[in-house]
């Protein structure tokens, strides 16, 4: 069984990308199909979500080994890195920061507790690093993990059309700006688009990640000073 469900993830991605490719359109991306017969399949067979997670027990463990596999994108930018620090740099900082408040001002509008306060700040980074700061805030990590999933699934899916109609044609700064604001999900969709793009993406995420880490303690503790 656990075998079973992984093989049906793995299927459900690569049909994706099948109809992704033929129906080339920047809404229907790969993830959000494959997630869309996934949840019909869990629906029709009346699967339990329980029993799919454990079953995609392969699949799971590699989320941190796919976070840690990015540093090979970085690795062949380094080069660039070094001449243009001082932009991405900025990029990633305010990337982070704007991500954070977002999520902060938001659940404070709706009335959310600190609990949820703490799982949205970290909504913007993969989700092994996002999970680790929640635990650390004290937070809830399933909110976290669905936050988490909404903003990389939105991001992959509306970032290019809003980048392309805002007139940000710079792979850099695409990349970038993906990379910031949707994590694994923008970087894999950057990947699609152009290495070079994935490449200025990963580094995004693994600098948000970083920063994310250090800042999103800072944040929670002066939103609980100020708001609660």
């Amino acid at each position: 069984m656990v075998y079973l469900f992984s093989l049906l993830t793995i299927s459900a991605f690569l049909l994706g990308q099948r109809i992704s490719k033929k129906l080339r359109s920047n809404l229907l991306n790969p993830f959000l199909i494959a997630l869309i017969l996934i949840i019909l399949v869990i629906e029709i067979g009346k699967v339990p979500y329980q029993s799919y997670y454990q079953g995609n027990f392969p699949l799971n463990n590699l989320l941190g080994v796919s976070v840690i596999a990015l540093a090979l994108p970085f690795y062949e930018q380094l080069p660039q890195i070094r001449k243009k620090w001082k932009p991405i740099s900025a990029v990633v900082l305010f990337g982070t920061l704007i991500s954070m408040l977002t999520g902060l001002a938001l659940a404070i509008a709706f009335g959310a507790s600190k609990g949820i306060v703490a799982a949205i700040l970290p909504k913007s980074v993969s989700t092994p690093i996002a999970i680790a700061i929640v635990e650390e805030l004290g937070g809830k990590s399933a909110i976290s993990a669905v936050g988490v999933l909404l903003a990389g699934l939105l991001g992959s899916v509306l970032g290019f059309s809003i980048l392309h109609w805002l007139g940000v044609r710079n792979v850099r700064a695409i990349g970038l700006t993906m990379g910031s604001v949707s994590h694994a999900l923008g970087t894999g969709r950057c990947m699609e688009y152009s290495v070079k793009t994935g490449s200025y993406s990963s580094i995004a995420l693994v600098g948000c990640g970083v920063l994310s880490s250090i800042l999103a303690p800072i944040v929670f503790k002066l939103a609980v000073i100020f708001f609660y």
